[in-house]
């Protein structure tokens, strides 16, 4: 529990910093400087890390994050792994999800999901081919729908889409989304452009509010809003249907005071918000043979100095120096 009196359930665990694309918001066209191979965390010390989590402090939720995860060899078998982690106070497995570009995951999507996968969520920002291929700058949208088609194909359920909503880029497509995931069965998720692009591009101007982003879908659908519990993106019931899609107001209406996520950077940093300024060295405390005690004495000092809030869109907003690829999104 931190100061503020959130309790933490949620691990986000990036297991690579590079990535077979390069989108606009996250990173330039060619590529960052990637940490090197040895400095990233093995999948014994991911394990260890998650284990703590769940075993010490019942965290119920991890998140496999990059970079793009699927280009980490071996994925199915580091699912597998933490799959098999249970609460010890009630004997529940974790839940184990993804996020993912989805470009080849026609090719582990079934792998994945034997390994104990439980829930996926795939990053789309265009269906517009020609603009896909500017927005990633990779011609690979074909793929890209090749892989949510075969997540719905071996089982997902909800197969959901992270569309990150830029003014002047997608903001025409909003509609398009919502059909699309009428068609295809998977849940559009409509998430607002945050300062983390590692061009520094990101201003105001080009967020578009999700408010504004629910006004557009309910002048075509009656809207029913859905109790969204602890989930962070506000939820609506397309009409009298099954279908639904999510706003996620990052930066409108952030949702910091009902926050219950930390993070692992690729190379064993802590991080208590995605917005943070400082980071927390467990890989190094692994590696010089520290005890699993030190590394959850480390973890609740963290915690414990978790901030209110990122304040961005505030004079006292400070912008993190690594872009959304390096923290793991």
């Amino acid at each position: 529990m931190d100061s503020f009196g959130r309790v933490v359930k949620d691990l986000r665990i990036s297991i690579t910093d590079r990535c077979n694309f390069r989108c606009l918001y996250c990173m330039p066209a060619e590529g960052m400087q990637w940490v090197r191979r040895e400095d990233v965390l093995t999948f014994e010390e991911i394990v260890r890390i998650a284990r703590i989590g769940v075993e010490r402090y019942g965290f119920d939720g991890i998140r496999l994050t990059g970079g793009e995860p699927t280009v980490r060899a071996q994925l199915p078998l580091l699912v597998e792994k933490l799959s098999s982690l249970r609460n010890p106070l009630t004997s529940k497995p974790v839940d184990i999800a993804m996020t993912t570009n989805g470009a080849t995951l026609s090719t582990l999507a079934e792998d994945l999901k034997k390994a104990g996968l439980n829930r996926i969520n795939i990053s789309l920002d265009t269906l517009d081919r020609k603009k896909f291929a500017q927005v990633t700058r990779r011609d690979q949208l074909l793929k890209v729908i090749g892989g949510i088609q075969a997540a719905k194909a071996v089982g997902f359920d909800p197969v959901k889409l992270n569309v990150v909503v830029m003014r002047g880029i997608n903001d025409d497509e909003i509609l398009d989304f919502i059909e699309f995931g009428v068609d295809l069965g998977v849940t559009p998720r409509f998430i607002e452009f945050m300062p983390l692009d590692a061009d520094d591009a990101w201003s105001e101007n080009k967020v578009v509010p999700s408010d504004e982003i629910v006004d557009i879908i309910a002048s075509k659908y009656s809207l029913t809003k859905i109790n969204n519990g602890s989930d962070p993106a506000s939820r609506y019931r397309l009409g009298d249907t099954n279908h639904e899609f999510g706003v996620i107001p990052t930066v409108t209406e952030p949702f910091c005071e009902s926050c219950d996520r930390v993070r692992i950077t690729a190379e064993g940093q802590f991080r208590t918000c995605l917005f943070a300024i400082e980071e927390y060295d467990l890989r190094e405390i692994m590696r010089r043979g520290g005890s699993d005690d030190e590394l959850a004495a480390e973890m609740e000092r963290a915690v414990g100095l978790k901030w209110a809030g990122h304040q961005i869109g505030n004079v006292n907003f400070l912008r993190p120096n690594r872009s959304m690829s390096q923290i793991g999104g």
